[in-house]
């Protein structure tokens, strides 16, 4: 199972052109990938710079028509002129898809600095080897107090989930509460707006309740000891002018640690500023 992550920015790359077709290249340059989590995706925001407001959620469905899209909208306003404005995340994969979850995260108020609601889709795929659930988010950028208060939920989340599959939901045969299975193991990915030395990075892999399986970084897993490459301003030298830094991560539960074949983090690309990472994870 082959699994992008990428922070696209709206789909606009260093050169200040919004190209979804851009996008779509390189990821299947990268990889002949089964599932391609993005975040900061677009719909009638033509106030975004290089945006005239382009439905991007319905142009990467035409680009990629042998994916299935779903939308993870975290805003969701009406516009002057009637119609909706989103933007958020999506998850666009091949596999067949079982359930879909969509979260908003916690939101505390915090005047200090902007902000905005951040949303989680955990979709629940049936894999080579079973059921996995895959969870793409996004967390806020400037408030650390609703930065950490994300991180919780995602925690509170993965035991959630393990408890259902430890204890499914009785259900029906048929109708709503017809039971969809919801594993414990899964993936997680975002921009997770943190550094490996920040502490809601270790914090993220702390230890849950008991059974629970606790995320581990991919990264760490595969290369234990070597930095993680950057994914922030490693291109775009006008928005981050900084050094460049690693904030685009992939996440895995512990019980599947030892599938991960391989994390590669495509430093070439300029299509957005923020870089793709590609996860491996054998079959068994």
């Amino acid at each position: 199972m082959k699994l992008i992550t990428w922070n696209v920015q709206w789909c606009r790359g260093c050169d200040g052109r919004v190209n979804p077709a851009r996008i779509s290249k390189v990821a299947r340059e990268m990889a002949d990938f089964d599932v391609l989590c993005l975040q900061e995706v677009a719909r009638n925001f033509p106030g975004l710079p290089g945006s005239a407001g382009e439905n991007q959620y319905e142009t990467l469905a035409a680009l990629l028509p042998e994916y299935t899209v779903v939308k993870g909208v975290a805003i969701d306003v009406l516009a002057p002129d009637g119609d909706w404005r989103e933007f958020g995340s999506a998850l666009v994969t091949r596999l067949p898809i079982l359930q879909v979850y969509r979260r908003l995260l916690p939101w505390p108020a915090d005047s200090s600095v902007p902000s905005m609601q951040r949303a989680a889709i955990e979709v629940v795929l049936e894999a080579p080897s079973g059921p996995l659930r895959v969870t793409t988010t996004h967390l806020e950028y400037y408030s650390a107090g609703q930065r950490a208060a994300q991180v919780e939920a995602l925690r509170e989340l993965q035991i959630e989930a393990a408890h259902h599959a430890a204890s499914p939901p009785r259900g029906r045969e048929s109708g709503p509460f017809q039971p969809v299975p919801r594993p414990a193991s899964g993936i997680l990915t975002a921009d997770f707006n943190f550094s490996p030395e920040d502490p809601q990075h270790a914090r993220l892999q702390a230890a849950l309740a008991a059974g629970v399986p606790a995320y581990r970084d991919a990264w760490q897993l595969r290369y234990p000891g070597v930095p993680h490459p950057a994914t922030l301003g490693v291109h775009d030298k006008t928005q981050w002018p900084g050094p460049a830094l690693a904030c685009d991560f992939i996440f895995v539960t512990e019980d599947i640690a030892h599938r991960v074949e391989d994390v590669v983090v495509n430093g070439d690309t300029d299509a957005s500023d923020h870089q793709p990472v590609l996860l491996e994870l054998r079959d068994r």
